[in-house]
């Protein structure tokens, strides 16, 4: 049965929501470009501060990453995060942060005063959402969401939920992790990806153009609503390049049932 998910009610007190964005990749740097329209508009809609991004990411721009994501030439060798928030609050005028360094489980314990409200996950490999779930499902976590973006060549989905820990207690509404209801996705036993391209050509070869950007998009419309009405009857989406179509996760206990069911049959099939 379809449930109407609520937002939590210290989500909008009088503080900024704390935003950390984990990579500035293709979905990171999309996420965080349209960021700031979103903390446009919650203050709008009443939220006296808004919000409060870090975005955090040890890589560097190569010549490669002009082609999809928003760098120049003149980026390249610069740390992805600082490019892109510093961008952001030129443009802007917010004061927002950047991280130039990778995301670890201590990554958002150094002043539990400043822990995320949210954490935004934009990784492409089994390794980096595995230290996420266990960053943000410890027992002194207080992360009320995790919103995972992924894609592959074509295709793409995002899941918000509400991890397991002190902030988010077990309870039949409670939404469902990307990595509960899909647990293949933090299995590090799995095996990863292919490494990044090292050409341009390559580079589109492996990822169709815009695929990052409607993930981004839709992410954040779900987002959106959320805070401009407080409620959610879906918490992702699956898009497919393809045929165009784009299929909603519902929020309904009965569904997640039946998926994290289907995963542990999965899961019990012999590793080939």
């Amino acid at each position: 049965m379809r449930i109407e998910h609520m937002l939590p009610g210290h989500l909008v007190a009088r503080k900024p929501v704390r935003v950390l964005v984990v990579g500035a990749g293709g979905n990171g740097s999309a996420i965080a470009m349209g960021l700031p329209y979103l903390h446009q508009a919650i203050r709008v809609w009443g939220h006296p501060y808004g919000l409060e991004v870090t975005l955090m990411d040890g890589d560097t721009v190569s010549d490669t990453n002009c082609v999809r994501q928003p760098f120049s030439w003149s980026d390249i060798g610069q740390n992805k995060a600082t490019v892109l928030i510093n961008r952001i609050n030129l443009f802007w005028g917010t004061s927002w942060c950047a991280e130039p360094a990778s995301f670890s489980v201590s990554s958002i314990y150094g002043d539990h005063h400043r822990m995320p409200d949210v954490v935004i996950g934009c990784v492409d490999t089994r390794a980096a959402r595995n230290v996420i779930e266990r960053a943000v499902t410890k027992s002194s976590s207080t992360v009320t969401y995790w919103l995972d973006l992924g894609n592959n060549a074509s295709s793409g989905q995002f899941v918000l939920g509400q991890p397991l820990n002190q902030r988010n207690r077990p309870k039949a509404g409670r939404l469902r992790t990307v990595s509960e209801l899909y647990p293949e996705i933090v299995d590090t036993a799995g095996g990863e990806d292919p490494l990044p391209s090292c050409s341009a050509a390559e580079a589109l070869e492996r990822q169709e153009p815009f695929i990052n950007q409607t993930l981004a998009a839709s992410a954040l419309a779900m987002l959106a609503r959320l805070f401009h009405y407080g409620k959610l009857g879906h918490h992702g989406g699956f898009f497919n390049a393809g045929t165009g179509q784009m299929t909603s996760l519902a929020a309904d206990p009965g569904l997640w049932k039946k998926t994290m069911k289907r995963q542990r049959l999965i899961g019990q099939e012999p590793r080939k």
